[in-house]
């Protein structure tokens, strides 16, 4: 039965719907779980009910998803064999103690069956050694026995680590036919060649190994499966590879459409072929979720991603910037099911653009390294494998290109020398790779929340509360009882404090109770989701769990945090009407004094542009706009175009924040009513945190008038200084930098015509090597004025002669330079032997030409010894 790509996911989803499962949206790439570097499992979101930190509504009996995954433990390896991919979707479902091995085995035989319409004949079932269970569940549905495998712990058992959650697996294997395995009489599932391919795994996951080895039973038995999209769509067309489904078939047209090469015809050609569709995916998926190019983590991920995919398409002769064709069919054909790709798809073409211009110059470094390699090699000598690895890893040159650059002048590459240095990196690459999606620990907080559920927070409303003490930790431990003089962490039931989220900064203020207890908070954090944790020092009284408290937040502090919250959303605003669509926030800082704001963009702002984006923000802020706030579905603010934050991860349901008709963005902090509440907006600042993003910090309100009324001030000053009224301050000072900048002009050239001035008196101590040549100290000058000395001796002397030269700078460095006619280099001297062996004596170096050489040094004490050297390097 043939069936395409998205056909497959559509009916998967709907089978375990109608089974009773929730469907669920796929996760951001980036985890929640900080052990993690990317996700690449479809349970990794799933974590918190896996540990019962969480509870899935009771009308389900789990849930089922089609999660987009990213592995790079392996990315050499992509495009080689069908079956490996950077990227991939991961069909799953998942139940936390609804339904275990016999609904699954059921279920996923008659998906297989009934759905796929995959003869059963086809179908191999491998299972844990010891899991009878597993294996008498199949044979009651009918599996044959010789079509039944036991494997052993390394195949079919799964474990988090050495203790935690574990259990039993069972796959799903496809046999695809004797004509595509090894021949071999024994041939069957777990066989290294590709006659039976696995494409979906069933984890009963029923166990909690203990630090003794042995299995304890857990409390819920759960499911954990995936089903590789790719794999069961190859099945489905009756395809070998991957890469020869739909849904990668149209990805490769574009690289075939773009190098004029076809797919099938040449091995390297469609290796090269592979490696740019399968990469161009992930990078597109990546960029869309909030992961920038950088040199570390993820970003790091995504720049060799990209950086790979570029030099594979410039092997198969595509030229210039070209992955913009592959984003566009990639956002065309899976933008549907994965929206955040269409409404980032402007930053990640600018993303690729800007990394594809990055790595063009890289290239050319690489180049140059090479060239300084080879200088010192002939005919015949050997690159060593260590130069060959350090333009691949450090410059992205691929090692073909290395090679074929070698071999036009006769040198070959060691490259057993070049792999055993790639074998090292993939060695520690391994070794510091977290790629598993569980982790046991849980933190002291984890605890609380799952004896106490999440705090209620309703600071969006009051600004003080009665509440009780759930939970004290002090010194990284739980207490029932804390005394004055103690640092402590406090959790209450309900609480108007804000904890520290979304850039914006946790509330203070004071808890008290009726009893003389006084606690100042300090600070405010979320350290488990939904559980605020106000953190301070109990000044007087004692604090106990199950006390009535008061909790009151600083009010006036909470207003200033409040405005300049606001005036992020409405500084996103302007930057995208001034800048583009491409523009999304990337991270942000709101305390009550100042704002700081990165945003994705890929040059500085223009003074003209600020000026244009502050402009915008403040008619913003003074048309009066109601700033509302509201709770609605992910999917209703999507389509109603609410601005989501870049790689910020959302649930099921949000909070929009409107700003008038103006901004429109999903966030879960504190604003103003209106508005006009903010004051006014003053940009302070504009720079780089990076190649794709840009930071403006401003101020808002009184401290935007308190920063203007300090300008004004020193305007002032200025004025008073100059004698002349504000209104004319700033021509008076560009009228006295003109003359100064006059001033200094005509200094350096009177200091000039003076050094020409000597040129008589050095021409008379010249010495006669064949030619004139004159060795001389000329006090203080430049790098600059020492050449204008040379310009002056060469069309006064006698004949075209040589010079060198030593001087000053301002700052008392010592300079050298030696400089020689035509005549004279053809008479055999050479500046840069000269500046070489002489420099020494300043402490300094330098170089040139024959012609021309200079150098500069430490210490200047040593001038006269260089040019003593210089004397007895002529006499000799």
């Amino acid at each position: 039965m043939y069936m395409k790509a998205a056909e497959l996911r559509e009916k998967y989803l709907a089978f375990f719907e109608a089974k009773g499962c929730k469907r669920w949206p796929s996760s951001s790439l980036i985890p929640d779980d900080p052990s993690l570097l990317l996700t690449s499992a479809g349970m990794v979101q799933f974590k918190p009910y896996f540990l019962h930190q969480k509870q899935i509504e009771p009308q389900y009996v789990g849930t089922t998803t089609v999660q987009k995954c990213v592995r790079t433990t392996d990315i050499d390896i992509i495009g080689t064999t069908g079956r490996h991919q950077s990227f991939f979707e991961m069909l799953g479902n998942f139940s936390f103690g609804k339904y275990f091995k016999k609904e699954m085995c059921a279920w996923a035989l008659e998906f297989c069956l009934d759905v796929l319409q995959f003869p059963l004949e086809k179908l191999r079932f491998t299972v844990y050694l010891d899991d009878d269970e597993t294996i008498g569940i199949w044979k009651s549905l009918g599996v044959p026995d010789e079509h039944i495998t036991r494997l052993g712990a390394d195949d079919n058992f799964w474990r988090a680590g050495p203790t935690g959650p574990c259990g039993p697996c069972s796959e799903i294997y496809y046999d695809q036919g004797p004509e595509v395995g090894c021949g071999e009489p024994d041939c069957a599932p777990g066989c290294d060649c590709d006659r039976f391919l696995e494409f979906w795994n069933l984890v009963f996951t029923q166990y909690d190994a203990q630090e003794d080895g042995t299995l304890a039973p857990l409390p819920t038995r759960n499911i954990d499966t995936g089903m590789g999209l790719e794999r069961a769509a190859a099945i489905l067309q009756g395809v070998t590879s991957n890469y020869e489904t739909d849904i990668l078939q149209d990805v490769i047209a574009v690289g075939e459409r773009l190098s004029g090469r076809k797919y099938g015809e040449d091995a390297k050609v469609d290796l090269s072929l592979r490696i740019v569709a399968d990469h161009a995916r992930a990078i597109t998926f990546m960029i869309g979720d909030g992961i920038l190019p950088s040199n570390e983590g993820r970003g790091y991920v995504l720049r060799r991603l990209l950086r790979r995919a570029v030099r594979h398409g410039h092997l198969i002769g595509i030229e210039g910037a070209f992955l913009k064709d592959y984003i566009e069919l990639i956002v065309d054909e899976m933008g549907d099911i994965y929206p955040e790709i269409v409404e980032n798809r402007a930053l990640i073409e600018r993303v690729v653009l800007s990394e594809e211009e990055r790595f063009g110059a890289t290239i050319r470094q690489g180049q140059l390294f090479l060239d300084e390699a080879l200088a010192d090699l002939s005919s015949g000598d050997t690159l060593s494998g260590h130069t060959a690895f350090t333009l691949h890893d450090t410059y992205g040159f691929p090692v073909e290109l290395t090679s074929e650059i070698c071999q036009e002048q006769g040198i070959s590459v060691d490259l057993d020398g070049f792999e055993k240095e790639m074998d090292e990196q993939k060695a520690r690459a391994r070794a510091a790779a977290t790629d598993d999606a569980w982790e046991t620990g849980v933190s002291i907080f984890a605890d609380i929340k799952a004896d106490h559920g999440e705090t209620e927070f309703v600071g969006y409303r009051y600004d003080e509360v009665d509440a009780e003490v759930k939970a004290i930790v002090k010194d990284g431990e739980s207490v029932d009882r804390a005394e004055a003089g103690d640092t402590v962490e406090v959790v209450l039931d309900r609480t108007p404090f804000y904890a520290e989220l979304g850039g914006q900064v946790g509330d203070t203020g004071a808890i008290v109770s009726a009893a003389g207890m006084s606690l100042s908070v300090d600070d405010t954090q979320a350290p488990e989701k939904g559980l605020t944790v106000h953190k301070g020092t109990i000044a007087q009284g004692s604090l106990a769990v199950g006390d009535e408290v008061t909790a009151t937040i600083d009010h006036m502090r909470r207003e200033r945090i409040r405005r300049n919250h606001t005036a992020t959303h409405i500084l996103h605003w302007a930057l995208r009407e001034v800048l583009g669509d491409h523009v999304k926030q990337a991270g942000s800082y709101v305390a009550p004094d100042r704002l700081r704001f990165d945003f994705t963009h890929f040059e500085g702002l223009s003074a003209d542009q600020i000026s244009a984006v502050e402009r915008l923000a403040n008619e913003c802020i003074m048309a009066d706009e109601s700033v509302r706030a509201y709770e609605t579905s992910l999917s209703v603010a999507r389509e109603a175009g609410v601005t989501a934050l870049f790689g910020e991860k959302y649930g099921e349901f949000v909070r929009v924040v409107e700003c008038g008709s103006y901004s429109k963005e999903l966030c879960g902090g504190t604003h103003v009513g209106r508005t006009s509440e903010i004051g006014f907006l003053k940009i302070l600042s504009e720079s780089s945190v990076g190649a794709n993003a840009r930071r403006i910090e401003a101020v808002t309100s009184f401290d935007a008038l308190s920063y203007v009324n300090g300008l004004i001030e020193d305007l002032d000053a200025i004025a008073q200084v100059l004698h002349v009224p504000v209104k004319d301050a700033v021509q008076r000072v560009e009228s006295n930098a003109k003359h100064i900048k006059e001033l200094e002009a005509a200094l350096k050239q009177a200091e000039q015509e003076a050094q020409a001035g000597d040129v008589e008196g050095y021409l008379a101590d010249a010495i006669d090597v064949g030619y004139p040549l004159v060795i001389a100290d000329i006090g203080t000058a430049d790098a600059g004025g020492m050449r204008t000395m040379w310009d002056a001796l060469a069309v006064r002397m006698p004949s075209p002669g040589a010079a060198v030269l030593a001087a000053r700078s301002d700052s008392g460095a010592p300079l050298l330079l030696a400089a020689g006619s035509k005549p004279a280099v053809a008479a055999g001297f050479d500046a840069g032997a000269v500046i070489k062996q002489i420099s020494k004596a300043i402490r300094g170096g330098g170089g040139g030409k024959p012609a021309m050489a200079q150098a500069g040094g430490k210490d200047a004490s040593g001038i006269d010894e260089a040019l003593r050297l210089a004397r007895e390097l002529f006499e000799k």
